[in-house]
């Protein structure tokens, strides 16, 4: 019974619906038959998808390789009795997931606005009467009765259609409302076109009807759409990829450089036990402790930045990532466009009039070439205004009247009538007083058309408006720019249809108005028409959209549109917004039909991927583009608004929904919502997202020059039969304190002007590439240089006291660290003057850390802790001398062009 009805209930008449769900449309379903289909099909609801918990997101804090490297360490000091440094390191645990956890639970998702759509009440006959239930007890078979105004609350089999039209733009993307109709389709009819069917969470704009239930919950289109979302996997952010590489890597250099110190020490016959423990202090060392709080920092204000620039982070590890993007898969409906219809055009015998919806209420917004046009000096433009607002059932919202504002309640395209009339000061319950309404015709399927009829002192005005095929073969005349009449041959009627469809074919949605005056209000309303013009309507361009298009463009990102729209509309606001390089590629999702995303992979030079606009396209071909783009490397940006798009949000790299006008399915399944709306808000943010993952190299180089120079100081010493230059617990010190407030000193740095005239970095290139790596070697060996030159100069030279000569070392290596943070500016900035230099935050780290290093000298109880005696003036000295030699010799490098430790910083 219900499998037949389930089964392309488009392609079946009413007759053979209603035939197979055993109901009659008069009585509706019985209460013993409600009983039985809602124990087989459960309540008309979809399922509920868990929100993360606060436990869950505390967890996701410690999951990285670079957190349990940390946790191993900790574990082995606390097994050899280093207390201290135990403590220590869980202190780093702890801050670095207090941040985490503080900063992503405040982006807890709220409950789905799906259920909230099961939950109102819906109009429905069973057992011979009408009545309201709750939504959720909605069974297959049910008739239900529908009106403008209602939400539709199950997929319905339309069975009488009185003018109506349902607003399906969060379903297929498409901006302007369907009109449905009774006949069957055939059985190969797309969704969007599926004009016989009324779908669960729509919303009717006009008219009424009443329909069959044909399917309820997770049965529905938007269940389906629900269920696609729930299935795609998210993918793991680029920068969580990146440090657990980075975090493999240093397991691995942690392990050789222990094993080989331990190992020569060993053989030059000291302690075994001893050179182990000594071999694990350094593995200790060798972990930078202040990686994962200063990155966590640097993503937490990151995020903190994008909020006050209307873009909210659900999960810091997406701040980065849209520095990372490379192709931005962008919805049109609510994202480029405004997802409101307005009057852009209108088509006269002998004139375009153009409307400019960005002038004021002050301003007459009608243009010609020649200049403006005022409507008290054109009879055509006049009448149009006000047969546009005569035959119109819409109400514009009041709020509106200080602006070209087309929001009220009622058909959108009547909407934009009103208010390009309120542009010419022509208000509607005004005109009523002059015009008062005799009669309506409402609108007519067959005709597609409608009517009203008006009092004009001793006559009667019929105005009309309705689709222009049916409209112009009706019109005998035309009206002419004085407000006399020609007459309108079949010559001219083809003229005029040849407009009509150039400027559909322009992206337009085009109405035909007419009137037509008489002495009877009886007469048919449609006979012997006067033509006087068609109106243009668009669900108009962001007005930011192209300069926010080129600064992509610019940034080496691509911009690809993926709507639900006609492949028409679709290319002229592709134009608009400057997608493309001068010639568009068009593809419909009918191409895409059939064909896996593995199978467009292994075609990747085929013209089909190289798209600028996909057309008609469903949800599973919006996540199958996604996941095409994905395997192709790069990193995608979803943009979108509507429940049809969460599914490929939820896919993307970094998901953006809409915030205002957004549905609440779509930014749940986001990873970035716009308060705004703005797609300049995207580019500001990959501008942030840039600056951060520049900011992260730069102090992810910086960290483990500092952690590098520590491991091969010890080592060397040991390898070379050297006292201890250092301690574990001044190691420790050394990282949670001189390393941690420069790092993140320079992860709150500012870009350069040219980072977003960059192209995007290759989506696999590690954090710490090749030549960073060379950078790290290079500043490490000239720290450790430095200190153990220090440290032997100390011994030998100066006779102090190993003890002595040890503060001298730990002296010498803080401040060089200290230094080394100016070794990390971009080789083409200057000396002094450069974004080192001018970031105030490191100049603040460092009279911390200066700070810092003196109280572990000279503070008592600090210093016994740390076995610092005070080296005297002379060790002192000699620890600051030495200090500057690694600055020294990397500003020499950099300013003379030498090696590879230019542009650490670039993206």
């Amino acid at each position: 019974m219900q499998e037949l009805a389930l089964k392309k209930p488009f392609a079946q008449s009413p007759k053979e619906i209603l035939a197979s769900l055993q109901v009659a449309p008069e009585k509706g379903l019985s209460a013993r038959q409600v009983a039985k289909r809602r124990r087989r099909f459960g309540k008309n609801r979809l399922r509920t998808r868990r929100a993360r918990s606060a436990l869950g997101i505390l967890a996701d804090q410690f999951g990285g390789i670079i957190v349990w490297l940390l946790a191993v360490a900790a574990c082995l000091s606390f097994y050899l009795g280093d207390l201290p440094e135990g403590f220590a390191i869980v202190a780093v645990l702890a801050v670095n997931g207090a941040i985490g956890f503080l900063t992503e639970h405040r982006a807890v998702r709220s409950m789905e606005e799906l259920q909230r759509i099961a939950q109102v009440s819906t109009r429905v006959r069973r057992e011979g009467a009408t009545r309201a239930i709750d939504a959720r007890e909605i069974v297959p078979g049910d008739i239900v009765i529908i009106e403008a105004g209602d939400v539709i609350t199950a997929d319905l089999r339309l069975l009488e259609a009185a003018n109506l039209q349902c607003d399906e733009s969060v379903l297929t993307g498409e901006s302007a409302p369907v009109g449905k109709l009774v006949a069957a389709l055939g059985a190969d009819t797309e969704l969007t076109s599926r004009t016989n069917m009324a779908f669960k969470g729509t919303a009717v704009t006009r008219g009424s009807g009443q329909a069959v239930v044909v399917a309820t919950g997770m049965a529905t289109e938007l269940g389906r759409i629900s269920k696609l979302a729930e299935e795609a996997e998210p993918e793991v952010s680029p920068l969580e990829k990146r440090l657990d590489r980075l975090g493999q890597r240093l397991v691995w250099l942690t392990l050789v450089l222990a094993t080989a110190t331990a190992i020569a020490g060993i053989a030059r016959g000291r302690e075994v036990y001893g050179m182990i423990e000594t071999g694990i202090a350094l593995a200790v060392a060798a972990v930078p402790e202040g990686l994962p709080v200063v990155a966590t920092l640097c993503l937490a204000r990151g995020m903190w930045r994008m909020a006050q620039r209307n873009a909210l982070i659900a999960k810091l590890s997406a701040v980065e990532t849209l520095g990372a993007t490379t192709v931005i898969l962008t919805d049109k409906t609510g994202t480029l466009t405004e997802n409101r219809m307005t009057v852009a055009r209108y088509l006269f015998a002998d004139a375009d009039i153009a409307v400019d919806a960005t002038r004021g209420i002050s301003d007459l917004p009608f243009k010609i070439q020649n200049g403006p046009v005022d409507p008290d000096q054109d009879e055509r433009l006049a009448w149009a205004l006000r047969i546009g607002t005569l035959c119109n059932n819409a109400e514009l919202s009041r709020e509106g009247s200080g602006a070209y504002d087309s929001h009220g309640a009622g058909d959108p395209m009547e909407l934009a009538l009103l208010a390009v009339a309120r542009k010419a000061h022509i208000d509607r319950r005004s005109l009523l007083d002059e015009y008062p309404e005799v009669e309506e015709y409402a609108f007519d399927p067959d005709l597609k058309m409608m009517a009203t009829v008006h009092e004009d002192h001793n006559e009667y005005v019929v105005a009309v408006k309705g689709a222009p095929e049916t409209v112009i073969e009706r019109c005998g005349k035309v009206l002419t720019k004085g407000g006399g009449e020609r007459p309108l041959d079949n010559t001219g009627c083809a003229a005029w249809a040849e407009r009509s469809h150039n400027a559909a074919s322009h992206g337009y949605r085009i109405l035909a108005l007419a009137m037509k005056r008489h002495a009877e209000p009886e007469e048919d309303p449609y006979d012997s028409l006067t033509l006087v013009g068609l109106v243009c309507l668009l669900d108009p361009l962001r007005s930011d959209v192209p300069d926010a298009i080129a600064a992509c463009r610019e940034a080496g990102v691509r911009v690809i549109m993926v709507t639900g729209d006609h492949a028409d509309t679709a290319t002229e606001i592709a134009h608009k917004a400057g997608l493309g390089d001068g010639h568009l590629s068009v593809i419909e999702g009918r191409e895409l039909r059939g064909v896996d995303a593995e199978a467009l992979g292994q075609a990747a030079q085929r013209p089909i991927l190289a798209a600028d606009v996909f057309a008609r396209v469903s949800p599973e071909t919006k996540l199958k583009l996604v996941s095409l783009y994905q395997r192709r490397g790069e990193i995608v940006a979803m943009t979108g608004d509507g429940v049809n798009d969460a599914p490929a949000l939820k896919k993307a790299d970094i998901g953006i929904a809409m915030g205002q006008r957004g549905t609440q399915v779509a930014r749940e399944a986001a990873h970035m919502v716009l308060k705004d709306d703005a797609f300049t808000t995207i580019v500001a943010a990959m501008r942030e997202g840039r600056i951060i993952f520049s900011n992260i190299r730069r102090f992810v180089v910086y960290l483990l020059s500092c952690n590098v120079s520590e491991v091969l100081v010890v080592g060397l010493a040991v390898g070379g039969g050297l006292p201890m230059p250092l301690l574990p617990l001044q190691i420790l010190y050394l990282n949670l304190v001189t390393d941690v407030f420069p790092a993140f000193a320079l992860g709150l740095g500012e870009a350069d002007d040219g980072v977003m005239r960059r192209p995007p970095r290759d989506p696999s290139e590690p954090i710490v590439d090749h030549d960073r790596w060379l950078a790290i070697g290079m500043l490490g060996s000239l720290i450790t240089i430095a200190t153990l030159g220090a440290f032997a100069v100390a011994l030998y030279w100066l006779r102090l006291p190993t003890d002595q000569s040890v503060t001298v070392s730990f002296v010498t290596l803080a401040l060089a660290q200290l230094w080394n943070v100016f070794n990390v500016r971009n080789a083409d900035g200057r000396l002094l003057s450069n974004e080192v230099v001018r970031n105030p935050y490191v100049w603040a780290a460092l009279v911390l850390c200066t700070g810092l290093i003196a109280l572990a000298l000279w503070l008592p109880m600090l210093s016994d802790v740390m076995q610092l005696p005070n080296p005297g003036s002379a060790g002192l000295l000699l620890a600051l001398v030495a200090s500057l030699v690694p600055l020294i010799a990397g500003q020499a490098i950099l300013t003379l062009g030498m090696g590879r430790l230019g542009h650490l910083s670039s993206a």
